[in-house]
């Protein structure tokens, strides 16, 4: 993955993230948004996956459950954001990829394998977002309550 600094203005930065085949996107997101001390950003992308698992979060069991799609697939959305959790950056991200007959499939991205190419933008925000962990859901949340202004 390449990266580049598209603007840097007050707190808030911006980058063009050039994923490679074959790169991990997950792996390479987290990588990047702990090299840039990232606390609250926000991404969006396109591009194509040899290979995708998202997930479905089953609220009664407290899960992700994976659904993995072994074939080549276009990155039709692919949206999520960054916030501070145990004192490191959280990557959340949700897909939405299509398939050779137009069908799509999209969840939580667990994983996936780049082929050729996958484009991010990220846009940092000055502000600062810290995440909780919520037992009822089995989860950490973002907590507006403990994040800066």
């Amino acid at each position: 993955m390449k990266s580049k600094i598209l603007s840097d203005i007050e707190g808030r930065r911006e980058w063009a993230l050039i994923f490679d085949s074959d790169d991990e996107v997950m792996k390479e997101l987290e990588h990047f948004a702990q090299s840039q001390h990232l606390s609250a950003a926000h991404f969006t992308g396109i591009g194509a996956f040899a290979n995708v698992t998202v997930a479905w979060f089953d609220l009664k069991s407290k899960n992700y459950l994976p659904i993995e799609i072994n074939e080549q697939v276009e990155v039709l959305s692919l949206i999520g954001d960054v916030a501070e959790s145990q004192g490191k950056p959280s990557v959340h991200a949700h897909i939405c990829v299509g398939r050779r007959d137009g069908t799509a499939h999209g969840g939580h991205l667990k994983s996936g394998r780049v082929r050729p190419t996958l484009e991010l933008i990220v846009i940092e925000s000055p502000a600062h977002l810290r995440k909780t962990f919520r037992p009822e859901f089995g989860l950490p949340l973002i907590d507006l309550d403990r994040g800066s202004k």
